[in-house]
C-alpha cells in the first residue's frame, strides 16, 4: 500500500486548510497512493499559535469540512488521516481522524497533554489503531513521541506501521530540536521494529520532520524543511532481518508478549 504524507503551513482558516488537504488528496491519487496523511490540527489550526483557544473553532464548519473530506475519499478511493480539533459530547479533543473511502471513520485523541495542549484539550481514551487494506496502523500525536510507553502499546498490538502527526514549529530556526525529534522517531522505529511515518506543519520553522523511518531506524525518505510537499512510502509486509528478529525475541520476553 502506497502512503503519502503531506506537510504544509497550517493556519486558522479552515476553508484554506481544507482546500490544501483536498488538493493534496487528489495529488496523492495521481501518485497512486491509497492513504494520505496530514499534520496535527491540519484542518482547524492549533491553539494558541493559530487561534486564541480551542473553543474558538467554528465546529459547524469543521463538521461540514469533514463531510466534504469523507466524500472526497469516496470519490478518489484514497483514505485520509488528518489532525483536527474535534468536539464530542461537549468535550474538545486534539484528534487524528481516519476517513476510509467506504465511509468508515475512526479517531485517536491525543493523551500526552502538557502546556498549550492541557489548556485547550481533554485527554483521549482510544488506543489509536487503524485497520486498512490488511494493515494495522498505529497513530500517535506530537508530544507522545517523547514517551516509549505509547509506542510499546502499539508493539503489543502488532502494528505494521506507526504514524505520528506533529504541529511542532518554532518562531526561530532550531535545527537542534529538529534533529532531537528525528532521533526520537528513529528510536521508536528501532525499539518497536516497526516503520514510522511522521508529518509536520511547516511554518514558521519546522522542528520535527516529515519523513519515513525503516524498522531498523534508517531514514528512507524526508521532506525538505519548511517547504510544502510530499513524502511517500510503499508499505509492504516483509520478513524480519536477523537483528530485527533478535529485538522482537528480547522485547517479547521483557513484555510477556507473543508476536507469533
Amino acid at each position: 500500500m502506497k502512503i503519502a504524507a503531506y506537510q504544509f503551513a497550517v493556519s486558522a482558516d479552515i476553508r484554506a486548510n481544507l482546500e490544501t488537504i483536498e488538493s493534496a488528496v487528489r495529488q496523492a491519487k495521481d501518485r497512486q497512493a491509497e492513504l494520505a496523511i496530514f499534520p496535527e490540527c491540519a484542518l482547524t489550526g492549533y491553539p494558541p499559535r493559530d487561534l486564541p483557544s480551542s473553543a474558538r473553532v467554528d465546529f459547524a464548519l469543521a463538521d461540514e469540512s469533514c463531510k466534504r473530506l469523507q466524500a472526497l475519499c469516496a470519490e478518489t478511493d484514497v483514505a485520509v488521516i488528518a489532525g483536527m480539533i474535534a468536539r464530542e459530547n461537549g468535550k474538545i479533543y486534539n484528534r487524528a481522524a481516519f476517513f476510509a473511502p467506504d465511509g468508515a471513520r475512526s479517531a485517536y485523541d491525543k493523551r500526552a497533554l502538557w502546556g498549550w495542549d492541557r489548556d485547550n484539550f481533554l485527554p483521549g481514551r482510544r488506543l489509536g489503531i487503524v485497520e486498512y487494506k490488511g494493515f494495522r496502523i498505529g497513530v500517535r500525536i506530537c508530544f507522545e513521541v517523547r514517551f516509549p510507553e505509547y509506542f510499546r502499546e502499539l508493539y503489543q498490538e502488532k502494528t505494521d506501521l506507526n504514524v505520528v502527526l506533529f504541529y511542532d514549529v518554532s518562531d526561530t530556526d532550531d535545527p537542534d530540536r529538529y534533529s532531537l525529534i528525528k532521533g526520537h522517531l528513529r528510536t521508536r522505529a528501532v525499539e518497536n521494529v516497526c516503520a514510522a511515518v511522521s508529518v509536520n506543519a511547516t511554518r514558521p520553522f519546522q522542528t520535527a520532520p516529515t519523513a519515513v523511518f525503516g524498522r531498523s531506524g534508517q531514514i528512507l525518505a524526508e521532506c525538505e524543511r519548511n517547504r510544502e510537499g510530499f513524502v511517500e512510502y510503499m508499505l509492504e509486509k516483509q520478513p524480519y532481518s536477523f537483528g530485527e528478529q533478535g529485538r522482537i525475541e528480547i522485547s517479547d520476553a521483557l513484555l510477556g508478549a507473543d508476536r507469533a
